[in-house]
């Protein structure tokens, strides 16, 4: 059945008109705050340039996902990757900018989908203690460090939960200077900030194991507390994660923070 060309033209106006609030309904959200974990390269990490600013390869998508959804954007260093949290259960975070999907964190945030980059996290040991790891169970009799509220994925953070002795700290620095003098048995955190800590700290003598023990994926999420969690930003943010994923430009921004981190830790340190 055909439709009448003045019934065409009354639909279409209508999707214009919907888009458009929807459109005006996202930019009544002046500005959002987005924070994250500061000991995360190349994803993230503190701006040696400016302390109150995180730079890397997810501040970097925080730019691009600004200009396409019409807000700006301001990547805030807030703390430690557990004060970060707390502040998104606040409402002071608007964004996490790179976040596990777990059931506890849903109690205060929403969720974007797709999600923009697969992360591998592994267990790390010293060279000289001779340890095999081909599945979790291995793990059992062993003393483990990890860094506290950090998630490894919801099937593994159970699995450690029920049957692992793992000592929590502060940060990824303390549990890599732990696991070096010998005060935990192996470290599990994600490959690539452990190895650009390890190459920073000048660590020698610890190993990445295989297998992964999880393969994770990582989520724009937003406050329930926010007071820009609308609808229609969610929706902007969802319509940006298919494009991101469609032209792979995640892929850009890491290669670009991997290159900013390496000539980071070449410059000279700054006098005392």
């Amino acid at each position: 059945m055909k439709l009448a060309m003045p019934h065409l033209i009354g639909i279409l106006c209508l999707s214009l008109v919907l888009a458009a609030q929807a459109q005006a309904q996202v930019q009544t959200c002046r500005s959002l705050v987005a924070s994250g974990n500061p000991q995360y390269p190349p994803y993230l990490w503190q701006s040696p340039r400016d302390e109150a600013r995180l730079i890397g390869a997810n501040a970097e998508l925080m730019e691009w996902l600004a200009d396409e959804i019409g807000v700006p954007i301001e990547t805030r260093h807030i703390g430690n990757w557990a004060r970060v949290q707390e502040e998104a259960r606040a409402g002071r975070v608007d964004l996490l900018a790179g976040a596990f999907f777990t059931l506890p964190r849903t109690e205060y945030l929403d969720y974007a989908h797709p999600p923009f980059r697969e992360t591998r996290s592994v267990v790390i040991v010293r060279e000289a203690r001779r340890i095999s790891f081909k599945r979790w169970e291995d793990l059992v009799p062993l003393k483990g460090l990890t860094v506290v509220n950090n998630s490894l994925g919801q099937a593994f953070d159970k699995f450690a939960a029920d049957s692992l002795s793992m000592t929590k700290v502060s940060n990824l620095e303390k549990a890599l200077q732990m696991l070096e003098l010998g005060r935990g048995d192996y470290l599990v955190y994600e490959d690539s900030p452990a190895e650009a800590f390890i190459a920073r700290m000048g660590i020698k003598g610890l190993r990445l194991l295989t297998p992964p023990v999880a393969q994770e994926q990582l989520h724009i999420a937003i406050s329930h507390r926010s007071a820009c969690n609308t609808p229609e930003l969610r929706g902007a943010i969802a319509r940006a994660m298919f494009k991101l994923r469609q032209t792979k430009l995640m892929s850009s921004f890491v290669e670009r923070a991997v290159q900013t981190w390496r000539l980071q830790q070449q410059e000279p340190a700054k006098p005392q």
